[in-house]
């Protein structure tokens, strides 16, 4: 997919008017984004707008995410962290004293 992100308000409203006349190539919209699908016509779109606002158009290409890219611990932490029993409990203090990585080495460790 793409990501067009609108940055001042002419952009915007470009981004606006393109995905209400093109709605078959959006996926999702966001206000100040939208996600196009991954298709010719759709980057023609989002290059149009980039051509017509400079940097105040940002382009970027999205891949979904799916559970298996994450390292098997992070996803066991995941499903362990959601079976817990109160769930008002913050997942630093649930982590603590049991074999799940803890807040801090899970934020410093690129996927």
């Amino acid at each position: 997919m793409l990501l067009v992100v609108a940055h001042s308000r002419p952009a915007r409203r470009d981004l606006r008017n393109v995905c209400r006349a093109h709605d078959d190539c959006v996926v999702r919209r966001f206000g100040r984004a939208a996600l196009l699908s991954w298709t010719e016509f759709a980057a023609f779109q989002a290059l149009r707008l980039h051509e017509k606002h400079g940097l105040d158009v940002q382009l970027e290409r999205v891949v979904p995410f799916e559970p298996a890219d994450v390292p098997d611990h992070v996803q066991e932490a995941a499903d362990t962290y959601e079976d817990r029993d109160h769930p008002s409990t913050p997942y630093a203090r649930f982590a603590s004293g049991r074999d799940l990585p803890a807040p801090d080495e899970m934020r410093g460790a690129d996927l």
